[in-house]
């Protein structure tokens, strides 16, 4: 049996650069990022969970329809590894293989294609000892990251917004870089002014 890959969407931050804005409520292609990026996760085949903080109306109302499970992180304001520790209790619960892996996407970046994160997910089934990472074409790392089970431990370690920089570190001899195209893998939304390159006009601020 092929090992699984269970999706991450991290998406319980509290969007602090937008100056009142909700990042992951803006629209791209005609849907909020947020659903644009669960939709992307969720074409994989793979099993997928998106965190969001308490509260959340907005973000819950974009994920409507989509066979994602929602994870509520009541202490979201400290950190993205919040979410990683509840979806590791989450997958727990589930009985997960051996040689299951753990792919933390974040959902503010929206150049990622289907394709894309499907190729991560074949490349770490072939290879699950490994920790599969994206990177720009240049070979600049970014994200997302595929965490073999043996290491899920030390991410339910993490604190803070660390994600699982601390992990990638210590293993160094594990990390495989896969260039994707463009800069998926390393574009980001954090700020109106990003939003306003990315999409070619100005970013409304209310």
């Amino acid at each position: 049996m092929l090992p699984v890959v269970h999706i991450l969407v991290l998406a319980a931050g509290a969007s602090s650069r937008m100056r009142g804005q909700d990042k992951l409520v803006q629209p791209i292609k005609g849907k909020p990022i947020l659903r644009l990026v669960a939709d992307l996760a969720v074409a994989t085949g793979s099993p997928v969970m998106v965190t969001l903080p308490v509260g959340a109306d907005a973000r819950r109302q974009a994920l409507e329809g989509c066979p994602v499970k929602v994870i509520d992180v009541s202490d979201a304001e400290e950190g993205m590894s919040r979410s990683i520790i509840q979806a590791l209790k989450v997958i727990a619960a589930q009985d997960p293989g051996a040689e299951d892996g753990l792919m933390i996407l974040p959902a503010d970046m929206p150049g990622f294609s289907s394709n894309a994160l499907a190729d991560l997910v074949s490349r770490f089934r072939a290879e699950p000892d490994l920790i599969w990472r994206g990177a720009s074409i240049d070979g600049t790392p970014g994200h997302p990251a595929i965490f073999p089970r043996d290491l899920w431990p030390e991410l339910a370690q993490v604190t803070g917004d660390e994600g699982g920089r601390s992990v990638l570190k210590r293993h160094p001899n594990r990390v495989r870089v896969v260039p994707l195209p463009d800069q998926m893998a390393t574009l980001d939304l954090d700020t109106p002014e990003d939003w306003a390159a990315y999409l070619g006009r100005p970013m409304p601020l209310a």
